[in-house]
């Protein structure tokens, strides 16, 4: 059976859990965030971050290489649509997903985690400009979803790796507005109708439940941050609170060297 260190919270995470129950895969689940399972996470991968794969002697330490080898192993149902010009279009929403929606998220929620108790405030401007990206990405998404039901013809890896982040925006003051975005509003409904995200939601209700009854098994102050998280940080011209950061000792830079 597969193994796979995720984490509840984590939209890598969600993701591949998601591919892994649409396809029928059986596997195992472990916490690899919660701090008594890190040492076994950080002997699979120095970055120490989910999801990893592990089955047999392989293991995957990236999202996307992750669905590419379940498409593999488990071809139907495919995650990808029919057409070379459709795939290419999932994979590079899958990409915005990781690397856009997931850093935008990330640096403006630190002061919202549950798992965290800042007692300095965002820097100025810092949550503007990233509801303002958050937006601007949500018409993007609106605009997509004019041609049908999912983002690309049939639900693929592309609404699978969006999803996960968009329930987040709502606690960053960047609800779906029916008004401005009918399209996303209807697709996130679609989407919350299916078992595979119904059970995704539900493993995340129960876990954030849990934390609330019995306390958070995570690291509580120190944060990783991957490189499209410090490049929107920096693009955006928070260098100071960066290098404050860094100069606190909070923030970790994960490395792929042991």
């Amino acid at each position: 059976m597969l193994t796979l260190y995720d984490s509840p919270f984590s939209p890598f995470t969600r993701k591949v859990r998601m591919v892994l129950e649409l396809k029928g895969i059986p596997y195992r689940s472990v916490d690899g965030l919660a701090l008594d399972r890190l040492p076994a996470l950080r002997a699979l991968s120095p970055r120490a971050e989910v999801p990893v794969l592990v089955d047999g002697a392989l293991t995957l330490t990236e999202s996307a290489e992750i669905v590419d080898y379940l498409e593999d192993l488990v071809p139907t149902p495919s995650i990808y649509p029919a057409g070379a010009g459709l795939r290419a279009k999932a994979r590079r929403w899958q990409r915005l997903a990781d690397r856009v929606l997931d850093a935008v998220v990330h640096d403006i929620s630190l002061w919202t985690w549950p798992t965290h108790r800042r007692s300095d405030a965002p820097p100025a401007g810092l949550v503007d400009a990233g509801q303002r990206d958050l937006r601007a990405l949500l018409d993007r998404l609106d605009a997509a979803l004019a041609d049908g039901d999912f983002l690309c013809g049939t639900l693929s890896i592309a609404d699978l790796a969006v999803f996960p982040h968009l329930p987040a925006m709502r606690f960053l003051g960047v609800p779906i507005d029916p008004e401005r975005h009918p399209r996303v509003a209807a697709w996130d409904r679609r989407m919350r109708r299916l078992d595979v995200v119904r059970k995704d939601l539900d493993v995340t209700r129960r876990a954030a439940a849990e934390m609330l009854r019995n306390g958070s098994p995570y690291e509580g102050e120190k944060v990783v941050w991957r490189g499209d998280r410090i490049e929107w940080l920096l693009a955006r011209g928070f260098d100071a609170f960066w290098s404050a950061e860094r100069a606190s000792g909070r923030a970790v830079v994960p490395s792929s060297l042991p």
